[in-house]
């Protein structure tokens, strides 16, 4: 089911509850707040599990699991703690180390630790988290696989109107309805057109039936995440921002450092190397619409990588 935000709205955000835009969970993590867990710090460090966290919604509990079966595959001691809930509880307790480690979105997470950020792409966050970021915490490598805002069309619009980028977009713009979430005119409107100067002839509140408007033709352009499972099942196609006005949201482990060990690096690289935002998509579409379990869903994409 969640841009270039202003700095304030990116970090207001962050104590909303937002989950991914169509039917499952899958989404960009800024959620309901629940009891924090409990854990000694730095257990792993100590000979204990390393712990690991997820937001409250299915995709990070899917994130979560795959990190936590990869480890299991090298003989780490792992402990699950899924569905914790916001960003503000999570966030303390890897710093704190009652967890290790947490599957993160880099935009957010650098939105939430420096309000006043302008990075966008996935080079400029990392760089602002590697400083940002208190001493005690660290951020492994990046996958390609993002959650982020898209402004998504037909297959059937691409065709008939050539449409691949924003850029595109820009030329046909005042003629379609563009829909999104109810606060997504105040959002965007004005960074949409200075940036690439779109300037739609409508803008319809559609929220999390973006995706079923787009196919039943009642918008031509809607805000859809790039993991919603509805892309895939409604054939959409996710115009290119060539110009970096959504910013990145890269899938990135949040790691205490005193928890880690060599072991839990490499491995964690070794899975964002093979993390794409379409794998992701696809998994999601296995727990959203198959029904099947996330951990059922991680073992499989495991194995089939060759991490397993």
């Amino acid at each position: 089911m969640r841009r270039m935000f202003t700095a304030a709205a990116m970090l207001l955000s962050a104590s909303l509850a937002l989950t991914a835009c169509g039917g499952g969970g899958g989404g960009n993590p800024l959620e309901t707040t629940s009891a924090a867990p409990t854990g000694s710090a730095s257990a792993s460090a100590a000979g204990g599990p390393v712990v690991i966290g997820s937001f409250d919604f299915d995709e990070s509990v899917l994130l979560g699991s795959i990190y936590a079966q990869a480890l299991e595959a090298k003989g780490v001691q792992v402990e699950e703690k899924p569905r914790i809930g916001s960003r503000e509880v999570v966030y303390d307790q890897v710093k704190s180390g009652g967890l290790t480690l947490v599957p993160e979105y880099n935009g957010n997470l650098l939105a939430f630790v420096d309000q006043a950020t302008t990075a966008a792409t996935t080079e400029e966050i990392n760089a602002a988290l590697k400083e940002k970021l208190p001493a005690e915490l660290e951020v492994l490598d990046s996958a390609a696989a993002e959650d982020k805002d898209t402004l998504s069309i037909s297959k059937d619009t691409q065709t008939k109107q050539s449409l691949t980028t924003m850029e595109d977009l820009a030329k046909v713009s005042k003629d379609m309805i563009v829909g999104g979430p109810p606060e997504f005119k105040k959002r965007w409107e004005a960074r949409f057109k200075d940036v690439y100067g779109i300037e739609f002839k409508q803008w319809k509140p559609t929220g999390p039936t973006t995706a079923d408007a787009i196919k039943d033709g009642s918008i031509q352009v809607g805000n859809v995440f790039s993991t919603d499972p509805k892309i895939t099942a409604n054939g959409l196609v996710p115009l290119e921002d060539t110009k970096n006005i959504f910013p990145a949201q890269n899938v990135t482990p949040l790691l205490n450092k005193a928890g880690a060990t060599d072991t839990v690096r490499t491995t964690l690289n070794g899975v964002s190397a093979k993390l794409t935002t379409e794998g992701l998509l696809e998994m999601m579409q296995k727990i959203s619409v198959n029904k099947d379990e996330p951990a059922t869903v991680a073992k499989e994409w495991l194995t089939t990588n060759g991490l397993g």
